[in-house]
């Protein structure tokens, strides 16, 4: 933009000055030819007395004129009179030595086709022959005006070549100075601009580099403060703001670490009072023939709830470790669909309780990888339970379905359902801790909360994904993902998030995306 504006104002003083030195130049030329034209009249009156020869009186008239333009760098060419055919001919003796009569413009010659015109003046291009023959031309100005011979009484135009040579010296010399300043004008902004961008955006990209230390954890990183300008103020007021945030990630993390600590501990401390517990429970639940209706039927509910809150103590124990990253995978090279029927098999019994029809679709080629079988196993078990209490009771043409498929890359099994499926939004609360879709619905399996919870840091565990689809009255589909060999990373998986059945469903994320952890960033470093 400055190189623009320096071009435009260069050209535009360019401009004016070429104006006024031609303007200055034609004025000093027309008066110059205007005070020789009156001394040549002056010359002609004075002698008009004494020689009635015209050529006499045109020599007279004209040798003058060329030794005055002669010794002061012009040309003067004599045109014929001005009624006559021929006004102006190269043959013509009356003209500077070594001068082209085709300097003078025709359109000139033309202005002074009748007599008593008033003095005129052009630009033209000046030729002259050197006396090796060579030509060369230059611009120049030329001006004309006219004389009246008294010998013969016709009236002659007399034509005065001045060069521009000087104007154009000046012009180049003051457009070299324009250029040359032009250049250290702009090598000055170029300056400038560093300076300033150095003083405004360094600070900026430090701001940007301590930024992004911070967003890795490095909540120690502060901007160094100098000066007490705005850039200060930014950076101190950006301090303050790392200082805040850093106590309260650390009030966050040690709250989290309390919370973690007290479920722990907690989990670990029921554990003896439920072994009391049980074995009291076992006893009057062995004896409970021996009893009325109503102690009967005290017993097996207490025999329920201490089956309850045993898998409620499992789990917080299990949700403990993952909190404090110390779950580890046992890897083993299995097939998927050996682990499916006995999820099936093993969940058949509440399935026809609940008048629920669980198939497991035999995949083209076996489903093996290297994973984890117990914890897998628990995530099938927490999707297939999970789908029949979902499921509507005694609806047994709209069975539940686990399909199942791999290639070079992953294995992912999916569990479909009919039941009541997931409003907008739940796909990704599905797996909050303790979050249920609809709490007054009762649970036949007798569900802690936490399953899906525990299922999904099971997947992030090996490296998967764990995804949920669903839409409210069609039921639900779970999509788990596992990379065939351990430790590699995910890009897509074999089966689509959205049933295969439900062509016009809005699949929500894309199949090949995995789904964001609700809860928080999985154990171990695993990618969610």
């Amino acid at each position: 933009m400055s190189a623009i504006v320096i071009s435009a104002v260069g050209w535009f003083l360019l401009q004016q000055t070429r104006d006024g030195l031609l303007r200055h130049r034609v004025d000093v030329v027309v008066g110059e030819v205007e005070a020789e034209v009156a001394a040549a009249r002056d010359r002609l009156s004075a002698a008009s007395g004494a020689e009635d020869n015209a050529s006499v009186q045109r020599a007279d008239l004209i040798d003058p004129i060329i030794l005055e333009g002669e010794s002061r760098g012009y040309g003067v060419v004599l045109g014929g009179p001005a009624d006559s055919e021929t006004r102006l001919s190269d043959g013509g003796a009356y003209r500077t030595t070594g001068l082209a009569v085709s300097s003078v413009p025709r359109r000139l010659q033309a202005h002074f086709e009748d007599a008593n015109r008033s003095t005129a003046w052009t630009y033209t291009e000046i030729v002259r022959t050197l006396p090796d023959g060579s030509t060369v031309s230059e611009p120049g100005v030329v001006v004309g005006s006219q004389v009246q011979l008294p010998a013969d009484g016709q009236t002659y135009t007399i034509y005065f070549l001045f060069p521009l040579t000087e104007e154009e010296e000046t012009l180049d010399l003051v457009t070299r100075a324009l250029l040359t300043a032009a250049g250290l004008l702009l090598v000055l902004v170029a300056g400038i601009t560093w300076l300033v961008t150095r003083q405004v955006v360094t600070p900026v990209r430090m701001a940007r580099r301590v930024a992004e230390r911070l967003a890795a954890g490095r909540l120690q990183e502060r901007l160094r403060v100098t000066g007490e300008d705005d850039l200060a103020r930014l950076a101190h007021s950006f301090n303050q703001m790392a200082s805040n945030l850093q106590r309260q990630i650390r009030q966050l993390e040690e709250l989290s670490w309390v919370q973690r600590r007290f479920v722990s501990d907690v989990s670990h401390e029921l554990r003896t009072p439920l072994t009391t517990v049980r074995m009291a429970g076992d006893v009057l639940h062995d004896a409970r023939r021996d009893f009325d209706p109503a102690t009967a039927r005290a017993a097996e509910l207490l025999q329920a709830e201490l089956d309850r809150f045993e898998t409620l103590l499992v789990d917080l124990l299990e949700i403990s470790r993952f909190d404090a990253g110390a779950a580890l995978l046992d890897v083993e090279d299995i097939n998927l669909l050996d682990i499916a029927h006995r999820v099936v098999d093993a969940a058949r019994p509440l399935a026809d309780q609940r008048g629920v029809l669980v198939v497991v679709e035999q995949p083209a080629q076996p489903v093996r990888a290297q994973v984890d079988p117990r914890r897998v196993e628990r995530i099938l078990r927490n999707l297939v339970t999970n789908a029949i209490d979902h499921a509507f009771p005694d609806d047994l043409d709209r069975p539940i379905v686990v399909r199942m498929a791999a290639d070079e890359h992953a294995a992912a099994v999916t569990v479909r359902d009919r039941g009541v499926g997931l409003a907008p939004g739940e796909s990704a609360m599905v797996f909050n801790r303790f979050w249920r879709s609809d709490p007054a619905r009762a649970r036949s399996s007798g569900g802690t909360g936490l399953g899906l919870a525990i299922s999904l840091e099971d997947a992030h565990l090996h490296g998967g994904w764990l995804q949920a689809w669903g839409r409210p009255g069609d039921g639900a589909q779970f999509r788990l993902t596992l990379p065939r060999i351990a430790g590699t990373a995910l890009r897509h998986s074999p089966l689509p998030l959205a049933p295969v059945d439900e062509a016009d469903a809005d699949a929500g994320p894309d199949d090949d995306t995995p789904a964001p952890n609700p809860g928080r960033e999985p154990s171990r470093g695993v990618p969610s």
